[in-house]
């Protein structure tokens, strides 16, 4: 009868997320592999904003989202946060741009998946064989997403302990190899001062790698103890992965010499000069590597899982349409939200098939376009945080931000600065002219993105009021 009892409360969800899976769900999102080159390519000076943006906004964004996940742990996440700051409208926008950013994300993340895939088994794989690696890929995330959670949260699990595997290796084993072979690149004090020409330019991604300490909260209503779990969960988990983020970049920096850092190859190139080329060094690169094309499966489901609770709770609240809240009867998955993002995926996946060979540079629009509209939603969650601190003091605050109002208002202006600029910098880079050709694709991309969503909002708005009134008649 307890389990019932619990499950009412819930709204039927099951409470399968403990504090460890937890911590492992927020490394998983966050500390992501593949931006690990695009770091280290920047120079020793990566290392330093690295730091200045854990300090002033890293910590700052963990600690607000400490606050709001444990005060307010409701399913839907973000999206219940500014609903109860700014009302339904403006929860159901950000919803949108949360959800439909991950959609779009998608492709990208598998394209890079099916390139470093041929990389290592398959180099003559022709395009259309990595657009079906990339297809089929998406929907085993789907797959995995609709299962039910208790099943599903291992995938995370494992790929958290895959990335954390992955830069131990490539950390500790760059300073044995430099203890042996000199350090490939200057590490002096100077040279890991901050520039602002390249590292303005590379402060975005840096704030891009370190978002989703809200995402766990989409499951809000499957926690086992939010109250008490989410504040040391994400205090643990920001812990690791600013370590983890350091200890790799600085271990790309020892082994290679920065002419030698691929982009997307950098990980693999690196695992090669630490390990070596035996036939030892070569099963560990080639085991590694699997690990690390399982980390990007990792980053989509636990994306995914929290941004489609997200959209299903807004669909259940009746501000998104129906769909995105049409529920697996026995798993409890956001069904409809999930089949939605793998068909939006696997069509973009194909577009990208026809065009990629006369136009290179839509993989990097298509980057460009879906962060800006990722980043959006946080513009309106950072004073919602604000908003609810200032004007809600009857809910009890299992975990608050310290310092008093000073503080919140402190840590609110820089988390929104930060954002600003990140968005700024996608589209343009400092101290150069901006690139219109690329440019008005992309913020064309985020104006129709915007239009869509004030449709659907528009739409499911008229829909209800006019519900009362059908009913009467």
């Amino acid at each position: 009868m307890t389990g019932e009892k619990q499950l009412e409360k819930s709204g039927g969800f099951k409470k399968t997320l403990r504090r460890f899976d937890m911590i492992l769900f927020t490394v998983a999102a966050i500390l992501v592999v593949d931006t690990l080159a695009p770091a280290a390519a920047i120079g020793p000076s990566a290392v330093s904003w690295w730091i200045i943006t854990l300090i002033f906004f890293f910590i700052p964004y963990g600690l607000i989202t400490a606050e709001l996940g444990s005060t307010y742990p409701e399913q839907g996440g973000i999206y219940a946060w500014v609903r109860r700051a700014f009302g339904e409208t403006w929860a159901a926008r950000v919803t949108w741009l949360y959800w439909v950013n991950v959609a779009l994300w998608m492709p990208s993340v598998y394209i890079l998946f099916a390139g470093m895939f041929a990389q290592m088994f398959f180099p003559d794989l022709p395009l259309w064989g990595q657009i079906g690696i990339g297809i089929l890929m998406t929907w085993i995330t789907v797959g995995i997403g609709i299962i039910a959670l208790d099943v599903g949260k291992w995938v995370p699990n494992i790929g958290a302990i895959l990335k954390i595997t992955i830069i131990l290796v490539i950390g500790l084993g760059a300073f044995y190899y430099a203890s042996q072979h000199g350090v490939a690149n200057d590490l002096s004090f100077r040279a890991l001062l901050p520039t602002w020409d390249a590292g303005l330019a590379f402060l975005p991604v840096i704030v891009f790698n370190f978002m989703g300490f809200e995402l766990m909260s989409g499951a809000g209503e499957e926690m086992e103890n939010p109250q008490r779990d989410v504040p040391i969960a994400i205090i643990t988990a920001g812990v690791l992965i600013a370590f983890f983020y350091l200890l790799g970049t600085l271990g790309m920096l020892m082994a290679l010499p920065l002419e030698q850092l691929g982009l997307i190859s950098g990980i693999i190139d690196t695992l090669r000069v630490l390990l070596g080329n035996s036939a030892l060094g070569e099963g560990l690169v080639t085991l590694l590597g699997v690990g690390a094309l399982y980390t990007f499966l990792t980053n989509m489901v636990v994306w995914t899982m929290g941004a489609n609770r997200s959209a299903a709770e807004a669909a259940n609240e009746g501000v998104l349409p129906e769909v995105f809240g049409y529920l697996h009867p026995t798993n409890k998955t956001p069904l409809g939200a999930y089949l939605i993002t793998g068909i939006i995926s696997t069509a973009v996946i194909i577009l990208y098939g026809f065009f990629a060979n006369t136009a290179e540079d839509l993989f990097w629009s298509l980057f460009a376009f879906s962060s800006i509209v990722f980043l959006l939603p946080y513009l309106v969650m950072f004073p919602a945080f604000l908003k609810l601190r200032l004007t809600d003091h009857a809910t009890f605050r299992p975990y608050q931000v310290p310092g008093g109002a000073s503080v919140a208002w402190i840590f609110t202006v820089l988390c929104e600065i930060f954002i600003a600029q990140a968005i700024l910098f996608f589209v343009w880079v400092p101290g150069q002219p901006v690139d219109w050709t690329f440019a008005i694709p992309v913020l064309g991309g985020v104006l129709i993105t915007l239009v869509i969503g004030e449709v659907l909002v528009a739409r499911r708005q008229r829909l209800l009021h006019a519900e009362p009134a059908s009913e009467t008649k």
